[in-house]
């Protein structure tokens, strides 16, 4: 197999491709944008009949912060689709990111297992992380 056909060569070009395109990510924002429609209380408003959506719509942003929701406002119009695709370009951040670290994983690992095939040393087992509960034992 020629070098450039490995592949840990071919893990390195995925990286290459993925940090590129985390270079190419526009404005962002996490949180979810939630449509509302409200009633206003008032008897003779068309919102009172049944079967009415109610005054609306308004859109809100929701995200945490620090533990604590956090909701902001958006006003209609632009501003609601310009923040859509900011969510959106933040969720592809986080899948990028997701798929850069698992990328990243197998390169240390391929040079791992390479740099343990030169010296000769047997390979450790392919026992896969488990992630611990946050439990602990004892009183």
């Amino acid at each position: 197999m020629s070098p450039d056909r490995s592949p840990q060569r071919q893990l390195q070009r995925r990286r290459q491709r993925l940090l590129q395109a985390v270079l190419e990510i526009g404005d962002l924002r996490p949180g979810s944008l939630a449509t509302r429609y409200r009633r206003c209380g008032k008897p003779n408003c068309h919102c009172a009949q049944p079967g009415d959506r109610g005054h609306g719509p308004s859109f809100s942003l929701t995200r945490r912060v620090g533990g604590k929701t956090v909701t902001k406002i958006i006003p209609p119009g632009p501003a609601v689709e310009r923040t859509r695709a900011q969510i959106a370009e933040y969720r592809r951040l986080r899948s990028l990111v997701k798929e850069l670290v698992e990328v990243s994983e197998q390169i240390c690992q391929a040079q791992m297992d390479a740099s343990s095939a030169r010296t000769g040393q047997k390979k450790g087992s392919k026992k896969r992380w488990r992630r611990r509960s946050g439990k602990k034992s004892g009183p």
